[in-house]
């Protein structure tokens, strides 16, 4: 058996420890007054111990082999000669430039030219350059990869689906290639559910139509998707190249676990049963019920809500009914990653001030606009520390002393594999078999200026 810890930093506990933040951004303790909200700091909090989960850990090891074995069936699709483009967008995939260049360097391998477009709709503040930064945060550039990223937010209008319901593709891919090719993970969407979410005939429907297109199906509202998607996906594939897609699943770590080319003839079919597994395979908070719980981080890396609606059990507009039931969420920050986009901060009860420090607001609201939802951007209860934020959500909470809140915090929602859980949640998470404390109950320490201790080993 391989070690989780030392193969996925995401699992150390110093993963959860306090990240570094400015003088500015901290309240100083002082002596000769009251520190703001004391009234709700007075009861004992309870005790937490570090747990560990464990989840389904197979995955891909050699990623440019994996990706050889997964275009060798498609391998005709590709003439000699031929001009193919790579459709790349989403956030937050595990080695997704492994991916790429493995993939650009089949593709020449083939005889063929390759170039590389963004498909993430409105992501990167709906401009040229920002996707080529939001590519390059992925590790993503033309020299990483080996090829030209041709970034441009012009579209071509292929027709409609339906009255008011057009259809666009990226121009430089309609234009510049003979074949277009999709790589994208397949996994359960935050705002809908259906037989195909996030995937490849996403991608295809949204992400190559661009701003635009993506702004134009938004407004038809998330009630449509899992309808909308597959008509738009295969009006486009009806109107250009796309022999065939590149799906990726990822495990309950957040590491890959799939790789593979579905023929554009089976894409409906098969990416109905890899979602099945990629939901079999997410990782989930293993409690039911809790009153609070603390996010270290928010960020479009780690969903495109900043946190995931399947993990969290909740949107914008309350419970989703699928679980768990989480009384109050505190945001502690913003993953570098993001670049300022704090989209889905509104599914927060409190946050800490550095969090909303680091919004940017340009990025935050494009990203809203286009999606129809502005509640994304809303700001909830602001404070300075980490004392008050937990102190303030347990006050926030229906029947719920102190000193019996069950607490749960995680590093975000894509990494489950450590969590710190109170006494009285401790009991229902070790009955689940799949999780085993690391570091027994004890204090919630913060040091001086209010914030958690570090959680060291």
């Amino acid at each position: 058996m391989h070690d989780e810890k030392a193969r996925h930093p995401a699992l150390m506990p110093e993963a959860l420890a306090d990240p570094p933040v400015s003088a500015a951004a901290r309240r100083p303790p002082n002596a000769s007054r009251r520190e703001p909200f004391d009234e709700f700091m007075s009861g004992n909090l309870p005790r937490w111990a570090l747990v560990r989960q464990r989840m389904d850990g197979a995955e891909v090891t050699d990623v440019a082999a994996a990706v050889g074995a997964a275009l060798e069936p498609v391998r005709a699709t590709i003439g000699p000669g031929s001009r193919v483009c790579l459709a790349v967008g989403s956030r937050g995939i595990d080695r997704i430039d492994e991916v790429v260049r493995a993939t650009v360097a089949w593709v020449r391998a083939a005889g063929a030219e390759v170039f590389v477009v963004p498909a993430m709709g409105s992501h990167g503040g709906a401009t040229a350059q920002g996707q080529l930064e939001v590519l390059a945060s992925y590790g993503m550039t033309p020299a990483s990869i080996g090829c030209q990223i041709r970034s441009s937010m012009e579209t071509v209008e292929l027709g409609e689906v339906g009255p008011g319901v057009p259809v666009f593709v990226d121009r430089n891919a309609f234009e510049g290639a003979d074949v277009i090719v999709p790589i994208n993970r397949v996994k359960p969407h935050t705002d809908f559910t259906g037989e195909i979410e996030s995937g490849l005939m996403k991608m295809i429907a949204i992400g190559l139509g661009k701003q635009r297109g993506a702004d134009t199906f938004h407004r038809q509202g998330f009630a449509t998707f899992h309808e909308l998607i597959p008509a738009v996906a295969e009006f486009t594939v009806s109107k250009v190249n796309i022999p065939f897609g590149l799906a990726l699943v990822e495990n309950g770590y957040a590491r890959l676990s799939r790789i593979e080319a579905v023929p554009r003839d089976r894409i409906w079919d098969r990416e109905k049963e890899l979602l099945a597994a990629a939901r079999e395979q997410m990782a989930r908070l293993p409690l039911v019920r809790m009153d609070v719980l603390v996010l270290d981080y928010i960020g479009k890396d780690i969903s495109g809500l900043g946190m995931d609606s399947n993990v969290v059990g909740r949107y914008y507009a309350g419970p989703t009914g699928a679980g768990p039931n989480i009384q109050r969420i505190v945001v502690r920050d913003l993953t570098a990653e993001t670049e300022g986009n704090a989209v889905g901060i509104g599914m927060a009860d409190v946050v800490l001030r550095r969090a909303v420090a680091k919004m940017d607001a340009h990025k935050t609201y494009m990203n809203c606009i286009t999606a129809k939802t502005p509640e994304g951007a809303r700001v909830a209860l602001t404070v300075d520390t980490d004392r008050q934020a937990l102190a303030i959500a347990i006050a926030c909470c229906l029947k719920v002393e102190p000193s019996d809140a069950r607490i749960v915090r995680i590093r975000d929602t894509k990494h489950l594999g450590l969590l710190y859980v109170s006494e009285s949640a401790l009991e229902d998470v070790l009955v689940t078999g799949r999780c085993e404390i690391v570091r027994p109950l004890e204090a919630i320490e913060f040091d001086r200026d209010g914030m958690f201790a570090s959680a060291t080993e």
